[in-house]
């Protein structure tokens, strides 16, 4: 067992960091779920572990999923990402208008044979953003021009908002803002980042107004959620979020500086989603400020982690690619932990490798897959350098040493690695 054991911590490879961040989220995640879904379990008459053993089960092929795409290389997603976004548009198409509805929005599709389901929209993020690092990387030397640098990456971004807007209009926000940051690290100008923000807004203006006045949509639901968050007096009759948040609320007062202790929260009983979008308050209160700022913690790390593979990744594509992955999952979770301390209003979005899922976390740990392949990459590349090193040459007895000499020959292999392995152009 040691062996094995051995052997595979050999063929790992990557960040170390960010391995090490992905098994401390999936222990905390055992613990917060395990300790959220007891009133669940109640209710649907289960055994008290039965939801520990699921979430296990998940983690588990979740982390086989990172471990065997992070052995892939990262060109490789160039052309998969191709293919995953033409393939993500029909299928937001038809969640939109045959999949499974859920709080008056249409999210999901269930798979027939196997009687499971899965979010598109979680593939659909995962595939725009393989999708623009491709096209940014790709128009790099026009990326200032509107028509062949611009367009063709809000383009895609605009289609896969659109479709998903209307039954998940906080994952399109997200969507738009991360987005945002990718181009602007991207190089798109400041002027087309402002008219596409521009845009953004009127198209919400439109939707809310097609929403509102044909029943189409969650206009009911946004406004109502606005105007709970905005509004701080107490109503008879108030909005379920209102209940949701106020339960939250009292959740991060009890836990104070250290906490509860495990598995001793109390709302948890009161709380509907305890262990899915509330899952942060419920750690708070059996935690403390103290695990919950180690959580945040965590995902900055990661994030920080994503941003020296960035600024290590010699090519665009790895670089986009592994930035971009990394700041859709971190701030998803900033979101959903606003959310629980009442920063912004109520959105559903779920926190990343913690709260209990299925295919979100499986989605989310393709990602990770593909942000350790870069870094596996760009580990290798620095070790094929480092073999390079110029070594050191004896006088000939000229009086003379051929250093210069054997240093432009050691730079000229270096270039022809480096050129040899450009992934996409």
């Amino acid at each position: 067992m040691t062996e094995h054991l051995k052997h595979l911590l050999t063929k790992t490879k990557g960040d170390k960091v960010i391995w090490g961040v992905v098994l401390v989220l999936s222990f905390i995640s055992l613990l917060a779920v395990y300790s959220s879904t007891g009133s669940l379990a109640y209710r649907q008459e289960k055994n008290a572990g039965y939801f520990l053993v699921k979430q296990v089960m998940i983690l588990a092929l979740g982390l086989v999923i990172i471990y065997q795409v992070h052995k892939v290389n990262y060109t490789r997603f160039a052309k998969v990402a191709v293919v995953m976004y033409m393939l993500s548009l029909p299928l937001l198409l038809y969640t939109l208008f045959f999949g499974t509805s859920l709080n008056e929005g249409s999210r999901w599709i269930k798979l027939p044979v196997i009687h499971l389901t899965f979010q598109s929209s979680d593939m659909a993020k995962l595939a725009l953003f393989m999708f623009l690092a491709r096209v940014l990387s790709i128009k790099q030397e026009v990326i200032k021009d509107f028509k062949k640098g611009f367009l063709p990456v809000l383009v895609p971004m605009l289609l896969t908002c659109a479709l998903i807007a209307p039954a998940n209009l906080s994952t399109a926000l997200m969507l738009g803002v991360t987005c945002s940051i990718v181009f602007f690290i991207g190089r798109i100008q400041i002027k087309h980042l402002m008219l596409m923000a521009g845009a953004g807004f009127i198209c919400l203006c439109v939707l809310f107004t097609i929403s509102k006045f044909t029943g189409w949509g969650r206009a009911a639901t946004w406004e109502q959620r606005i105007s709970d968050f905005a509004s701080s007096k107490k109503k008879e009759g108030r909005h379920r979020d209102v209940y949701q948040v106020e339960q939250a609320k009292i959740a991060i007062a009890n836990g104070g500086i250290a906490g509860r202790g495990p598995g001793k929260s109390l709302q948890k009983n009161f709380l509907p989603h305890p262990y899915s979008d509330f899952i942060f308050s419920i750690i708070i209160e059996e935690y403390g400020l103290l695990g919950g700022g180690f959580v945040v913690f965590l995902y900055l790390l990661f994030l920080w982690r994503s941003v020296l593979i960035f600024k290590r990744c010699p090519y665009a594509f790895g670089a986009f690619l592994a930035v971009g992955l990394s700041i859709t999952l971190v701030f998803q979770a900033m979101l959903n932990m606003a959310v629980n301390v009442h920063l912004v209003p109520v959105t559903g979005l779920t926190l990343p490798m913690i709260s209990m899922g299925g295919s979100s976390i499986w989605f989310t740990s393709i990602a990770i897959g593909i942000v350790l392949s870069v870094s596996k990459y760009v580990d290798e590349m620095e070790g094929e350098q480092k073999n390079m090193q110029i070594p050191d040459v004896e006088p000939d007895g000229s009086g003379e040493t051929p250093g210069e000499d054997v240093e432009t020959e050691v730079k000229e292999k270096r270039t022809r690695v480096r050129v040899a392995k450009i992934p996409i152009e």
